[in-house]
């Protein structure tokens, strides 16, 4: 296990033991974390994407299986983006990919599709498709996709939603989140 991994997790922990407490002196029973999960024999959680699964190589979006969402999962979202891109000295990075209303029913996503009744958004170039990871030759950039389960399926519009649209429609719907990380650079 790597010490960003071990950081990470010391401080859920630590997040989660602030929450019990202060629930805990409310009367209430903690923070509920839900074990929702999302897996790909493509590639390790945390491991180097495949040159097939990027936008240098075939392009083609990897299959993920998600488990441990409630019972009131209904559909699922994905946020695809390189953390390590600051594009134009702002906090937005690059936007690779965003799906939306992929059927809870589903359990997953198939290589290279989406279930019927999904939704792919628009990306940083403006199509509506699955862009893999793509860095320049240098550091590992770091892709996460985010998982989101939620208790509804979206009425947003594929051709207009930007990311922030998205993220505003799921709030209050998120009944559980996971995420999955891969690393990618050009050689």
């Amino acid at each position: 296990m790597s010490i960003r991994t071990l950081v990470a997790l010391f401080a859920l922990a630590v997040v989660q033991a602030a929450f019990m407490g202060e629930a805990a002196a409310q009367g209430g029973g903690g923070l509920h974390l839900v074990p929702l999960k999302m897996t790909t024999k493509a590639f390790p959680d945390g491991g180097v994407v495949p040159l097939k699964y990027t936008s240098r190589g075939k392009n083609v979006q990897p299959s993920f299986t998600f488990t441990g969402a409630p019972k009131s999962a209904v559909s699922y979202a994905i946020i695809l983006h390189d953390v390590d891109v600051a594009l134009r000295g702002s906090t937005t990075d690059v936007l690779h990919w965003m799906a939306w209303n992929i059927p809870a029913s589903a359990g997953g996503i198939p290589e290279g599709s989406l279930p019927k009744g999904s939704v792919n958004g628009k990306n940083i170039t403006g199509k509506n498709v699955y862009m893999g990871p793509g860095a320049p030759p240098g550091p590992y950039h770091h892709y996460v996709f985010e998982l989101y389960a939620l208790d509804t399926t979206l009425d947003i519009s594929p051709d207009t939603a930007t990311r922030d649209d998205l993220l505003r429609a799921m709030n209050g719907h998120i009944v559980a989140k996971a995420a999955y990380v891969g690393r990618f650079h050009a050689k």
